[in-house]
């Protein structure tokens, strides 16, 4: 991968953690988002990089997915584990 095209993908990853991490007061909410969020922005950049949708394209698409994915696997832990953080 071009370096340039991998410090992209990195910094828009930052910036999604940055952008999700204080938008819940709950732990595991916050904790599945950025998870999801970085999992699915780098396996989103591999699969877009080898598909032609491209990195950046895939790393956007994939790391949106994934913090949807990490939500709702927080919600469901913190309804597991006691419901909501108080």
């Amino acid at each position: 991968m071009n370096p340039r095209k991998f410090l992209l993908v990195l910094f828009a990853a930052l910036a999604l953690v940055t952008l999700s991490g204080c938008t819940s007061p709950d732990p595991y909410v916050n904790q599945g988002r950025v998870a999801g969020g970085l999992i699915g922005a780098g396996a989103g950049a591999i699969i877009g990089n080898n598909t032609g949708l491209g990195t950046l394209g895939g790393a956007a698409i994939g790391g949106a997915l994934g913090a949807i994915m990490g939500d709702t696997a927080g919600k469901t832990n913190s309804m597991y584990y006691g419901g909501r953080y108080r």
